[in-house]
């Protein structure tokens, strides 16, 4: 049987990697540091073609309308609130942005530390709850087609850089 939510968990961890640079660049910005716009500017980026374009592609457009199509093989549905937990993501990346621009640095931490808290349950609950749920729910005719559909998604449709390089550049920008 195949598991279709792998690849997901996996894109997850390269989130994970990123939102917890943010939190310690939020540290130090809590401590006096000034913003670094460049850096925060390359998180908004990743976040906004990586994290929700196309990884919440995959989730928005074919995992969960695979799961919508089989909501009789599921306990509940759960899939409302990851989308209006995807939806206040946008909103926290937007607000940052604003912050950013405005160069208020209280609203980029309180922004930031939203957006990598929400994340971070987030992806819990998906990785611990909604994807177990899918992997039981799916038929292996329906696990067949939504990995057809993930292999149309393409990162670099999304995100120039390759998103390991592109990680890397990050963790090396706050490790100087």
């Amino acid at each position: 049987m195949k598991n279709i939510t792998r690849e997901l968990s996996e894109e997850h961890q390269n989130i994970l990697k990123v939102i917890d640079l943010v939190l310690a660049e939020c540290d130090k910005l809590e401590k006096g540091k000034e913003p670094d716009s460049v850096f925060f500017r390359d998180v908004i980026l990743f976040i906004k073609k990586y994290a929700d374009g196309f990884h919440h592609a995959k989730e928005e457009d074919i995992l969960f309308k695979a799961m919508l199509n089989n909501l009789n093989n599921m306990h509940c549905n759960p899939i409302p609130v990851m989308l209006n937990e995807h939806d206040a993501g946008r909103q926290y990346v937007k607000n940052m942005t604003n912050a950013l621009n405005r160069n208020k640095t209280s609203d980029l931490i309180e922004n930031a530390r939203g957006y990598c808290f929400l994340l971070k349950n987030h992806i819990y609950k998906e990785d611990n709850v909604l994807y177990p749920m899918a992997e039981n729910s799916l038929t292996d005719i329906d696990k067949e087609k939504v990995e057809k559909q993930y292999k149309t998604v393409k990162a670099d449709d999304f995100f120039e850089t390759d998103i390991k390089t592109f990680i890397e550049k990050l963790l090396y920008s706050k490790a100087l």
